[in-house]
């Protein structure tokens, strides 16, 4: 099978770059394969009833010092690992899965690639890993790259 459309999601962690290489060599396989890559930043919640919205978004401002940060690091993200992609964008969801999901609705994505860090203890009970959270309501195949530890930021 070859994939048309396919995302990167990345923590921008040190060992993002693991998660990157598999994307490569997906890629390699298909020159036509168009490489979207996402990393959500977090964002402050804002309570209207029972709904949560991200502050960024009624604020409308994606410009402060932490998104700065975050554009740059994806921007040395990609040119370390060589990848081009069509779109890169740092953004702010309610959490991590929904907006990964709401991405690949909205983009047609076809391929999902991510990395799944293992969580013990009472991490594992209360936060999970946003892969095991994604997967179910994913609309594309997706690959999970396992990976170590979390490694500091």
């Amino acid at each position: 099978m070859s994939y048309q459309h396919i995302l990167l999601v990345t923590d921008l962690l040190s060992d993002a770059d693991i998660v990157a290489e598999r994307a490569k060599r997906i890629i390699a396989g298909s020159p036509d394969t168009r490489l979207s890559v996402l990393h959500i930043v977090e964002d402050d919640m804002i309570r209207f009833g029972y709904e949560l919205i991200p502050a960024s978004s009624l604020s409308g401002e994606k410009d402060g010092a932490h998104w700065q940060t975050a554009r740059a690091k994806l921007a040395q993200f990609l040119e370390r690992n060589q990848l081009e992609a069509v779109n890169s964008e740092v953004t702010a969801a309610i959490s991590n899965d929904k907006g990964i999901v709401k991405y690949c609705h909205e983009k047609e994505v076809d391929l999902l690639i991510i990395g799944r860090h293992e969580r013990r203890g009472i991490a594992a009970w209360l936060v999970g890993a946003t892969a095991d959270n994604i997967l179910p309501n994913a609309p594309c195949d997706s690959l999970v790259v396992k990976l170590d530890q979390p490694v500091p930021k």
